[in-house]
């Protein structure tokens, strides 16, 4: 393992700080998006229930169509061909300035979704082999929390706009600024690195040990993954509450997202070392932090509304780092992609899902949706006695 500081003997890390920032710029545009999406839509005229449908379709397109994105970038090898793809749908969310009918803005908020689905399995094994070098969770965490700079600074600089604009217009056009900074972030990450896998070339063996090992572990990790998210609440639904509710002046709630994405980086960075050095055991914390989650987040208060959003980053930065560092770990370089897919896929199945019923029970009854989103998360902790249980006997070889 090369020395985590040391820059400019580790090309590992000035990858992983490159690609991080190509997320950073990324994460300006459309997590500004993703946290407007749902004021925006409510003022194009959509309902609450068409709100969590576009969100959570949204997901689950951007999740399932990893399947087959990573399937065929393991069988050609062209993972920066993929990333490189991905990155440039991006560009939808700058276009929702022309956007005057939640039926457009719809189809760009689910194109750029489509965007993240063909980059994520290509860019995660990008990741992962320079991840090798310094620690799978303190890489992964890295790349998370720069990632969650742009996260912030997007939303900041949409709410901004609209406190000075008084629409979303000018804030959707100044996303075209970042987009192109990524761009040009983007072609020179692939010219300093245009071959990643050399930086794992010498683990092969080792890693091959690991595949009979992921179809026993995978069906209690994806259940575990499959109900935290079906009681996992999309922000866009969050934030459809806040102002149809009036909880968060609508200007306010681009800078709750923003302090999501905060705690998104603050935390991935603790989880990513914690699982470093215990393993798979931290996946605990995002159920038992999703609990009261959903007992906050759809009330009336404001200083529960904020504490909510506090706990959400967290959730979000674990589940980014965690499921993704967990996934190198068990699988060979040759299946790596379509681990990614597979496993993905289950992750936005769930939430698209869930997504459905939550915005289904947000018009019927907040208190029987409370209660669903609780219920989802207790069973996401039998889940996780099973996969400690069968994860036991090997926990050395899955914690390295």
């Amino acid at each position: 393992m090369a020395p985590l500081f040391s820059l400019k003997r580790n090309p590992a890390l000035q990858l992983i700080l490159l690609l991080g920032i190509v997320s950073l710029f990324g994460d300006m545009v459309y997590e500004a998006g993703r946290s407007i999406s749902g004021p925006f839509l409510l003022y194009l005229g959509a309902t609450a229930f068409v709100v969590a449908v576009i969100a959570g379709f949204g997901e689950f397109i951007g999740y399932a169509v990893r399947l087959l994105s990573g399937y065929i970038a393991d069988r050609t090898g062209s993972y920066w061909s993929f990333a490189i793809i991905g990155y440039l749908m991006i560009g939808a969310i700058p276009l929702l300035v022309f956007a005057h009918a939640w039926e457009i803005a719809a189809i760009l908020i689910i194109l750029e979704r489509l965007g993240k689905g063909i980059r994520s399995p290509a860019k995660d094994t990008i990741l992962s082999h320079a991840a090798h070098r310094i620690g799978r969770g303190t890489g992964f965490g890295i790349h998370e929390a720069m990632d969650q700079i742009g996260a912030v600074a997007g939303p900041l600089v949409f709410a901004l706009s609209i406190a000075v604009s008084g629409g979303y217009e000018t804030g959707f056009a100044l996303l075209s600024i970042p987009f192109i900074l990524l761009v040009i972030s983007l072609f020179i990450a692939y010219r300093k690195v245009p071959d990643p896998m050399s930086f794992e070339e010498d683990t092969v063996k080792r890693d091959l040990r690991h595949i009979g090992k992921l179809p026993q572990l995978m069906l209690p990790y994806g259940t575990f993954t499959v109900l935290t998210m079906a009681g996992f609440a999309v922000f866009p639904l969050i934030a459809f509450h806040f102002s149809s509710a009036s909880v968060v002046p609508e200007a306010q709630i681009p800078i709750f997202y923003a302090i999501a994405m905060a705690a998104d980086a603050f935390f991935a960075l603790i989880i990513g070392v914690l699982y470093d050095r215990i393993g798979l055991a931290v996946l605990v914390v995002i159920p038992l932090v999703n609990i009261p989650i959903a007992l906050l987040v759809f009330s009336s208060h404001y200083l529960f509304a904020l504490v909510a959003v506090i706990l959400w980053g967290l959730s979000m930065g674990s589940q980014e780092t965690i499921l993704r560092a967990a996934l190198a770990d068990l699988t060979s370089l040759s299946k790596r992609g379509t681990a990614y897919g597979i496993f993905n896929t289950l992750y936005g199945g769930g939430w698209f899902i869930g997504s459905i019923i939550v915005g289904l029970l947000y018009e019927f009854d907040i208190g029987i949706l409370i209660g669903y989103l609780i219920l989802m998360q207790v069973a996401a902790l039998g889940a996780f006695a099973w996969l400690a249980r069968s994860i036991s006997p090997n926990a050395g070889d899955i914690g390295e």
